[in-house]
């Protein structure tokens, strides 16, 4: 002990000991070791005694909670470490730059919104202004302003909890899409204070997802008047939302459909399901030859898809093996997938797995590929966020701790397309006077964007995910 410890700090803690056992009712533990270091009642009386009484508690407290601070102090610096390990010149200058093609979520969130008062299942960016909508199990909607970090409205109609969210509807009048456990859809107008306009029934089962499918081409997608809608009833269904009328229910799925991703251009439709596969749907065909693709890798329930934009197709293709990349005005050559397995897969429209992205350690909710096509985004019930860089074949480049429990759900920000301006007017655009309310760039810090079709797109730097600890978090650059 004396090797450690000085002779002033031995006799503290001998005190500390006495004092201790004394406070404890050790009576005879605290005489013998008194008498063992000869410690009389004129060095060691009452008053001391109640001096050192609570001390050796503190210390020991103390002590466990500078071990809490320095795992989590070492929990970061390894962290920025595997970041800086990470690092290429690009990705230094869009951290510098705020490039909006490269720009990744950082820890902490911008916001951290507060209402819900059960977990939260979904969320969904408005495509123009600067509005979020989250669901929850506590049966709500609430619409956040995400600038601000407020909360605008709770949206009540729903019974049971509300599985899924999408902005969308025909161009002109984005309409609000919900589904729920209650086995019905509902559609909100934002444009009538969110009053409810219709209710869509006819599942058999939960709905468990919601998506707008787009019209027009793609690139510059336009909203059209059709929704899809997943249920536990096997079954996936496609709206008109003009009429409310059921046009079509695509069968094959032989469990529980989880997701569902549309193709920019509105022609596919990617589904996910408890039968451990993920399929493609043709709707520019029949219902009897909708089925286009069956994808069988996974080895337990898919809960999440998400199509790849053309953006990302020069690094797929070279995960793929291929010389050449497909044509960006092809609007389904790759897609991603996650699920219970943990893992992500990414698959090329042949059926074949070209990437499996391992590191999560618990079941993978969501996927969102970056608009810049050099990223892929993942959470999961381990809590966290997860980057994957394309052009490095998958590698992890970022991990966030997103949620103090199972992070459910992840939406990116649509981007804003602008008809091609000529040369010198993009800065009235790009600038603050975008007159739209949206702030274009969601505080991306910049408006660099790729011509495609004509209409020049503008990525915007802003990521929301939902947690079952009821929060709501959006990140932005």
């Amino acid at each position: 002990m004396s090797n450690l410890l000085t002779s002033r700090q031995a006799e503290e803690l001998h005190k500390s000991l006495i004092a201790y056992l004394s406070s404890c009712g050790y009576s005879h533990c605290a005489q013998a070791l008194r008498a063992e270091l000869n410690l009389p009642d004129t060095t060691f009386d009452a008053l001391t005694c109640k001096k050192y009484e609570g001390l050796l508690e503190k210390k020991w407290t103390s002590v466990v909670r500078l071990q809490k601070k320095i795992m989590d102090l070492e929990s970061k610096a390894s962290q920025l470490q595997h970041e800086l390990d990470s690092a290429t010149p690009t990705s230094l200058a869009a951290r510098k730059n705020h490039d909006p093609s490269t720009w990744l979520p950082r820890a902490p969130a911008r916001h951290t919104l507060q209402s819900h008062k059960n977990p939260v299942t979904c969320v969904a960016f408005h495509p123009v202004f600067s509005s979020l909508a989250s669901g929850s199990e506590d049966c709500s909607i609430k619409i956040w302003d995400y600038e601000l970090g407020e909360l605008e409205r709770t949206l009540k109609s729903h019974t049971k909890a509300v599985l899924d969210v999408d902005y969308g509807g025909p161009r002109g009048n984005t309409l609000l899409a919900s589904c729920s456990s209650d086995l019905t859809i509902k559609l909100w107008d934002p444009a009538d204070d969110y009053k409810n306009i219709r209710t869509l029934p006819g599942h058999d089962h939960s709905v468990s997802s919601v998506r707008f499918i787009p019209s027009g081409a793609a690139g510059a997608p336009l909203s059209g008047n059709l929704l899809a809608s997943a249920s536990r009833d096997k079954s996936i269904r496609i709206w008109d939302v003009t009429t409310g009328y059921c046009l079509r229910t695509l069968r094959g799925h032989a469990d529980w459909v989880r997701a569902l991703s549309p193709s920019p251009d509105g022609r596919w439709l990617l589904s996910t399901s408890s039968d451990q596969s993920a399929r493609m749907w043709d709707l520019g065909q029949p219902d009897s030859n909708a089925l286009k693709q069956t994808f069988a890798a996974h080895e337990h329930v898919v809960e999440c898809c998400a199509f790849a934009p053309a953006a990302t197709y020069p690094h797929l293709a070279a995960l793929a093996g291929l010389k050449k990349a497909p044509p960006a005005s092809s609007s389904a050559e790759f897609l991603a997938t996650g699920g219970r397995e943990k893992v992500v897969r990414i698959f090329s429209i042949n059926g074949i797995c070209i990437k499996t992205l391992t590191g999560h350690d618990n079941w993978v909710r969501a996927l969102a590929f970056h608009p810049g096509g050099k990223y892929l985004l993942s959470c999961a019930d381990d809590k966290t966020m997860r980057c994957w860089d394309l052009a490095q074949e998958g590698k992890c480049v970022r991990v966030l701790e997103a949620g103090d429990h199972f992070v459910s759900c992840l939406r990116w920000a649509p981007s804003v397309y602008k008809d091609a301006l000529p040369v010198g007017m993009d800065g009235l655009v790009n600038g603050n006077g975008n007159g739209n309310g949206a702030g274009v760039n969601g505080g991306s810090g910049g408006a660099k964007g790729r011509e495609e079709g004509g209409s020049k797109e503008q990525i915007r730097c802003l990521v929301a995910c939902g947690s079952v600890d009821l929060n709501v978090r959006v990140f932005s650059a």
